[in-house]
């Protein structure tokens, strides 16, 4: 077995050279940036991941600051939003003698909004019994109830959106998807967010299909100031360099190692026999690892997800979900469908192209976004 590389010192956008008798990966280094002027980041707590319950407050205060960013959230469901402002005019002159009418074109908005048949059957005939039986009794208090039956959608399996990561260090952490779900930018802003609270990250480039693949993550390393690890040559194993990326996390003190992998169909089955050799070889080296597979799926595609979600599930076992390009989307409601159908909960959700638009997921928030 070949002996790990010595760690070196690149500067972007130079590629190393790979050195005689290396392995199938090397390690970046690149400094923390900061804005010019600006104080250094204070971590709330200190960075060890050895330290009791240091995963569970990352993943807590990671979901609690996102309570503080609901305006993100709002401007980026905003298509959602207009979407269903057709429902407070419904609901405004509401009388009991127009209940059908009403019901039947708010159902047809929650189509529109990509919460699906099924869903929206459920919740219009939730409605429809209410009614006629004088449980609601004004057009407000049919609002109420709608968002509450949508909040229980989401929360009624007990699923937890935080980052479960275990207790031992490192932490991995696994994305998958189709190909142009935006997994590779969503595992730079989920780096950002690591390591703002004051988390040592490793990235692995484990995207070894696509030649630009590295080359973008290596940007992200720069931006966020992490190191990462990247194939030395062409046509190296994924599960190779993913497997050398989290030895390297364990013997140098890596609290989370970010592992990309290549975009695949879900139709594809010798690729996504690959992910399991992946998981696999992450296995191998920390055991119970990696802690969380997240993955990564285009909110654009609106019900279209469903079969992907259940295909990558069945293969590998997902434990979360990234659902991103919401931002440009009237088919928020997918959300609910995918949540319901599927029962894996999803822990970000990507609303805008900055650094800081991947925003942990809240049922609560995300039900008053999308509402007006």
């Amino acid at each position: 077995m070949a002996s790990p590389l010595p760690s070196r010192l690149l500067p972007l956008p130079s590629k190393p050279s790979p050195p005689a008798n290396s392995s199938a990966s090397t390690i970046l280094h690149f400094p923390p940036q900061r804005n010019c002027g600006a104080p250094p980041l204070i971590s709330r707590f200190k960075c060890s991941a050895g330290q009791t319950g240091f995963f569970t407050k990352l993943g807590r205060l990671i979901k609690e600051k996102a309570k503080s960013d609901v305006e993100k959230i709002f401007s980026g469901f905003s298509k959602t939003r207009d979407n269903l402002a057709v429902i407070d005019e419904l609901l405004l002159y509401w009388n009991l003698s127009d209940t059908d009418r009403v019901l039947d074109e708010l159902e047809e908005a929650l189509l529109v909004a990509d919460f699906g048949p099924k869903i929206t059957i459920k919740i219009v005939e939730s409605l429809r019994d209410d009614i006629y039986s004088g449980k609601l009794k004004s057009g407000s208090e049919i609002k109420d109830a709608l968002k509450r039956s949508i909040l229980n959608l989401l929360t009624a399996k007990g699923l937890k959106t935080e980052l479960q990561l275990g207790f031992r260090k490192p932490a991995v952490i696994m994305i998958v998807g189709v190909n142009g779900g935006g997994k590779t930018t969503s595992l730079g802003k989920l780096a950002n967010k690591l390591k703002k609270e004051g988390t040592k990250v490793l990235l692995a480039a484990g995207d070894t299909f696509r030649a630009a693949a590295s080359d973008q993550l290596e940007i992200w390393a720069e931006r966020t100031g992490c190191e990462i690890v990247v194939a030395e040559k062409e046509n190296a194993k994924a599960s190779s360099v993913l497997s050398q990326a989290v030895k390297r996390g364990r013997e140098q003190g890596f609290d989370v190692v970010l592992c990309d992998t290549s975009g695949r169909l879900h139709t594809n089955y010798s690729l996504m026999e690959e992910l399991i050799a992946c998981k696999k070889a992450i296995g191998k080296v920390v055991s119970g690892a990696p802690n969380e597979i997240l993955q990564v799926l285009d909110g654009t595609t609106g019900l279209n997800m469903l079969p992907q979600a259940r295909e990558f599930n069945d293969v590998v076992g997902v434990t979360g979900l990234i659902l991103t390009k919401l931002d440009g989307s009237a088919r928020g409601g997918c959300v609910v469908s995918v949540v319901d159908e599927l029962g894996i909960t999803v822990k970000f959700v990507g609303v805008g192209e900055g650094v800081e638009d991947l925003q942990p997921f809240d049922a609560e928030a995300f039900v008053n976004a999308i509402f007006p």
